[in-house]
C-alpha cells in the first residue's frame, strides 16, 4: 500500500479517487504539532533548539495515530501538502513524528501540485522529489523568530503597559499603519476652496464645464479660495457667451491586469463584494479543495502556457477574434520581495465559468473573469477636451469625456480601486467643432473643503504591506484578524479605526523598541527570510543577529518601573493628549480643580487596571478623569451622541465600558444598552437602534403558536422558543432570519441535544439485517454512526461515510456488540464532612486610632 498525507480531507477524499485502489490517502488537518505556548519552546542559550508538541485536541490526536498504524502498513509515504513554505513544514513535522514513532516507511518522497485536478495530480506522482531543507529552515526561523519576538515582548506589555495583551512582529507594523494614518486624519486642517461648474448643452445633449481660467490666470485645485472670489468667477461665467475654441481628441489604450495574487484578491474581493481577508481566504480554500482553481496562497502573476492557451481558446469561443490579442500575454510582478514560485490565481478549466454556490461562486466568478480578461485584447478608448472661451479671451471653460471605441477585456472585466482620481471622468460629449456656441442652462459654484487621507480598508491595508514588503500575502488575513480579536481596532463601515489600546501599544513600541516596529526592518527580515529560503542564508545565523540586540532591549525596558514607563509616554504623547487649547488655559489645565478653586491641578497620563487614561496630580482630592485617546477640551466624557431615536427623541450615544464598545439609549437607570458585536463592519446609527431595539420577534411558532425571538446574548446571536435555543452564525442573521429557517433551526438543535430522537432523520437507510431491521447511517452528537435500532457503533474518521456499504455497516454494529456495553465509572465516595469547628469568641475591636 502507499500511503499519501494532504492538508484536508475534502483534498484527501478527491485525490483518492484520482489514484485509485492502492493508494490510501489521509488528511493531517492541518500542522500536526507546534511550539508550545509557554517560555523555553525555543532556547537561543543551546542553538535555537526547538521543542515541538502535537496539538492536544482528541482529532488531531487520533488522526496522528491513524496516519502512524497507515504508515506502517505501507511500502511508501508521499508526503503531499501545499507546495509553499507552510506545506513543506507540515511534511517535515509529519516526518519527524513518524521518526519518534518508529512508523516510517523505507521509500519517503515529496510531491507537489498546484491544482487538484487529474491531470496535476498523477503528473506530479511521477515526478517526486525530496523535502527541501531550504523551505524548512525558512519556516524554522520564521517560528522562531515570531515566537521570540511575542514571547519576550508580551511579558513585558503585561507588566509596563496596562490593558496590553500581546504584541506581534508584522502585527504591531501593521497596527502602527493605521495608528499614523489615524493621527494624520486628527491633526488635518480641511482648506476651503471652491469650484465654478456650467451646465451647457449642444444638440440636445447636456454636459458639464468647469471654469478652467479666470481673468487669464489658469485655476489649480485650490485657486478659488473663499465665497467672494468664487460669486466673482460665477457671474463672469454667467456673463458671457463661451464658443468653441479647441477641440482635441487623443486615443486611449488600457490593458487588462494580472491574474490575481493572493493580495491582490484579496483587495478585490474586499472592493468588489465586500468579503473580509480572512473570509476570502476561506471560500479560496474550498474552491480549491474542489479542483475550481490553483493554489491560492501565491505571489506570482503569471499562468502555466496550458492555461494561457486555453485561456485564449475561451476567449475565441466566446467573443470574436477581435478579442484575442496576435500574442499571449505575460506578466511580472511588481511588489517588494516577491517569491512568484507558484502560478497566478486561475480556474483550473476555463471552459467551466461556473463553481460553488453562494460567497464560493461569487469569488470564483471574480477569478474565472480576471483570468480570462489578462489574456483579452487591449482596450480602445477616445478621450476628448473641448475649450470654450469669451469674447475677452479671459475665462475658459472646459469639458472632458471618453468613450470606448473597442471594449477588449472591459467586455469582461474592469478593475475596481479604492480612490478615485478627480481626473476620471467618463461623460459623453456632443460631437463639437471650433466656433460652436454650445447654450448655457446653469451656472453653479459648489464649495469643497479639502479631505484627510482615508482610514484604511482590508484592501488599501493588505496593499500597502504588501508594497513595504511587509509580512506575507498568506498571512495578512490572520494579522488583521488578530488586531480585531484584540481590540486594538474595530472596524466601522469596512473601515479600520485605532482603539485606544491599539494607539497606547503603539507609542509604547515607537518610543521604546523604535528599530522593531521601523517598516524598513521588518521588510529587511521578510527579505533576509527568503534568503534562507532560496538557500543563500543561514537560518541560525538570522536568529542570532536578531537576539543579540532584542534581547537586552527587552531586559533594559523589564527593569523599568511602571511609573517611569508611564512618565516617558506621558511626555512621548504629549502632543497629541495635551494639544493647545482653544481658552488659553494651559494644555494640562485640570478643569475640576480650577472649579473647586484647588491649586496646583495638573492632568497626566496614568495607568489604571483597565487601562491607561488622563487623571490629575492632585488625585485623590481631585477625581477628574478622562479616556486615553480624548484629548483637548474634554470634561472627562468619553460619549460619543451617533444620533437619536426618531421614536422616542432620545439621544443614542457609543461608549466605551470596562467590557468593550456599547451603545445607551437614554440617561439614567432607565436607560437601554447594547454590546457592539466586532462582526458589524458598517456599524452605524441604523445599527444601534437595531441592537436596541432587541429582542426581535420573528413570529408565532406554526406548530405551538408561542413567538420565536431573534437577540444577542452571553455567548452571542441565538433563537429562543419555549424556553429552547439555537445558535445563530452572526448578528446579520439575528435581524434577517425569517420564520422558515428559524423553525428548521429550532428542530435541528433539538435533535442535536437528543430532545426528539425518535423523530430524527436518518442520512441514508443502508438496507436491512438478517432480522429485517433498517440498519441506518444517522448524524451524531460526536460524529456520524451506524446503527439497527439497538447498536449504535461509530464510523472511524478515516473512513468516508458517503461510500459505506451495508456489509462494512454490519461489520462495525457486529464488533460493537461484541464488546458489549460500555462500563460506567464507579462514583468515587462520598467524602466524609469535616468535624464543625467551634464558634470562636467574638474578637474585640481595636481602639480607633487618633
Amino acid at each position: 500500500m502507499q500511503l499519501v498525507i494532504v492538508e484536508s480531507p475534502a483534498k484527501a477524499k478527491t485525490i483518492e479517487k484520482y489514484l485509485g485502489k492502492d493508494f490510501k490517502v489521509l488528511a493531517s488537518y492541518g500542522h500536526v504539532r507546534d511550539l508550545p505556548p509557554k517560555d523555553g519552546s525555543v532556547r537561543p542559550d543551546e542553538g535555537f533548539a526547538m521543542d515541538w508538541e502535537v496539538y492536544s485536541d482528541k482529532r488531531n490526536r487520533e488522526q496522528v495515530k491513524a496516519i502512524a498504524d497507515a504508515a506502517k502498513k505501507s511500502d511508501r509515504l508521499i508526503l503531499a501538502t501545499d507546495p509553499d513554505r507552510e506545506g513543506e513544514a507540515i511534511s517535515w513535522h509529519v516526518l519527524e513524528l513518524l521518526k519518534k514513532k518508529k512508523a516510517l516507511p523505507g521509500d519517503v518522497e515529496r510531491v507537489t501540485f498546484n491544482a487538484i485536478t487529474k491531470q496535476a495530480v498523477t503528473d506530479a506522482m511521477k515526478a517526486p522529489r525530496e523535502l527541501d531543507q531550504d523551505l524548512i529552515d525558512a519556516y524554522l526561523g520564521r517560528r522562531a523568530l515570531d515566537y521570540l519576538f511575542g514571547f519576550t515582548l508580551s511579558p513585558v506589555l503585561w507588566r509596563k503597559l496596562p490593558g496590553a495583551k500581546s504584541a506581534g512582529r508584522v502585527q504591531s507594523v501593521a497596527l502602527r499603519l493605521i495608528c499614523e494614518r489615524e493621527h494624520e486624519i486628527e491633526v488635518f486642517v480641511p482648506q476651503e476652496y471652491w469650484s465654478v461648474t456650467a451646465k451647457m448643452e449642444h444638440d440636445g445633449t447636456g454636459f458639464d464645464a468647469r471654469l478652467a481660467r479666470f481673468d487669464g490666470k489658469k485655476l489649480e485645485r485650490l485657486s478659488i479660495g473663499d465665497k467672494g472670489m468664487a460669486d466673482a468667477a460665477k457671474k463672469a461665467v454667467e456673463d458671457g457667451r463661451f464658443t468653441v475654441e479647441e477641440v482635441e481628441t487623443k486615443p486611449l489604450k488600457r490593458s487588462p491586469a494580472p491574474p490575481f495574487t493572493t493580495s491582490t484578491l484579496q483587495q478585490e474581493a474586499a472592493r468588489k463584494l465586500g468579503f473580509s481577508a480572512s473570509h476570502t481566504m476561506r471560500c479560496a480554500q474550498k474552491l480549491y479543495e474542489a479542483g475550481a482553481i490553483t493554489y491560492m496562497r501565491t505571489d506570482g502573476v503569471q499562468m502555466d502556457m496550458s492555461a494561457i492557451m486555453a485561456a485564449r481558446d475561451a476567449i475565441a469561443d466566446r467573443f470574436s477574434e477581435d478579442y484575442r490579442p496576435e500574442k499571449p500575454r505575460f506578466y511580472k510582478t511588481k511588489a517588494k520581495n516577491t517569491q512568484e514560485a507558484h502560478e497566478a490565481i486561475r480556474p483550473t478549466d476555463f471552459r467551466k465559468d461556473r463553481a460553488g454556490s453562494g460567497d464560493e461562486a461569487k469569488l470564483y466568478d471574480l477569478i474565472f473573469k480576471r483570468a480570462m480578461a489578462s489574456q483579452m485584447a487591449t482596450a480602445q478608448l477616445e478621450r476628448t477636451t473641448v475649450n470654450m472661451r469669451d469674447p475677452t479671451g479671459q475665462h475658459e471653460l472646459r469639458a472632458t469625456g471618453q468613450v470606448v471605441k473597442f471594449p477588449g477585456f472591459l467586455a469582461v472585466y474592469s478593475e475596481s480601486f479604492d480612490e478615485k482620481s478627480e481626473d476620471d471622468d467618463d461623460n459623453l460629449l456632443p460631437v463639437m467643432r471650433k466656433g460652436d456656441a454650445p447654450a448655457k442652462k446653469d451656472v453653479e459654484a459648489i464649495q469643497h473643503f479639502t479631505q484627510p487621507p482615508p482610514r484604511f480598508s482590508e484592501a488599501s491595508l493588505v496593499k500597502r504591506l504588501e508594497e513595504l514588503g511587509i509580512g506575507r500575502p498568506s498571512t495578512y488575513a490572520s494579522t488583521i484578524q488578530t488586531l480585531r480579536d484584540r481590540d486594538y481596532v474595530r472596524m466601522e463601515k469596512n473601515r479600520f479605526f485605532a482603539e485606544d489600546s491599539g494607539r497606547l501599544l503603539t507609542a509604547f513600541l515607537e518610543r521604546f523598541f523604535p528599530r522593531y516596529v521601523a517598516y524598513d526592518f521588518t521588510a529587511e527580515m521578510e527579505e533576509e527570510l527568503d534568503e534562507v529560503s532560496g538557500g543563500r542564508a543561514e537560518y541560525k545565523a538570522l536568529l542570532e543577529a536578531f537576539w543579540r540586540d532584542f534581547k537586552p532591549k527587552s531586559d533594559e525596558v523589564m527593569e523599568r518601573q511602571p511609573s517611569e514607563v508611564t512618565e516617558v509616554l506621558d511626555e512621548f504623547l504629549a502632543d497629541f493628549l495635551f494639544p493647545e487649547r482653544a481658552d488659553g488655559h494651559d494644555p494640562r489645565w485640570c478643569p475640576l480643580c480650577a472649579e473647586q478653586d484647588r491649586e496646583g491641578g495638573e492632568l497626566h497620563l496614568r495607568g489604571g487596571r483597565y487601562g491607561a487614561f488622563i487623571g490629575c496630580v492632585n488625585y485623590p482630592e481631585c477625581t477628574f478623569r478622562r479616556k486615553f485617546g480624548q484629548p483637548g477640551d474634554g470634561d472627562g466624557s468619553d460619549d460619543t451622541v451617533m444620533g437619536e431615536d426618531p421614536d422616542t427623541g432620545l439621544p443614542v450615544e457609543r461608549k466605551t465600558g470596562r467590557f468593550g464598545p456599547y451603545v445607551q439609549l437614554g440617561e439614567g437607570k432607565e436607560a437601554k444598552r447594547a454590546s457592539i458585536p466586532k462582526d458589524i463592519d458598517d456599524f452605524d446609527l441604523e445599527w444601534a437602534l437595531k441592537l436596541l431595539g432587541l429582542p426581535r420577534i420573528v413570529g408565532a411558532h406554526p406548530e405551538t403558536g408561542k413567538e420565536i425571538e431573534a437577540a444577542i446574548g452571553r455567548y452571542g446571536p441565538y433563537l429562543r422558543h419555549d424556553g429552547k435555543y439555537a445558535k445563530l452564525q452572526s448578528t446579520r442573521d439575528v435581524f434577517d432570519t425569517g420564520m422558515n429557517a428559524a423553525v428548521t433551526l429550532l428542530a435541528e438543535a433539538a435533535n442535536r441535544k437528543g430532545g426528539s430522537r425518535g423523530a430524527r432523520e436518518p442520512l441514508k437507510v443502508l438496507g436491512k439485517t438478517e432480522a429485517g431491521d433498517d440498519v441506518k447511517l444517522m448524524d451524531g452528537r460526536y460524529g456520524p454512526y451506524v446503527t439497527d435500532g439497538n447498536v449504535n457503533a461509530t464510523i472511524p474518521r478515516d473512513k468516508d461515510k458517503d461510500a459505506l456499504t451495508l456489509e462494512e455497516a454490519l461489520a462495525m454494529i457486529a464488533e460493537k456488540a461484541a464488546k458489549g456495553p460500555a462500563k460506567k465509572k464507579r462514583k468515587a465516595p462520598a467524602k466524609k464532612k469535616p468535624a464543625a469547628k467551634k464558634k470562636a469568641a467574638p474578637r474585640k475591636k481595636a481602639a480607633a486610632k487618633d
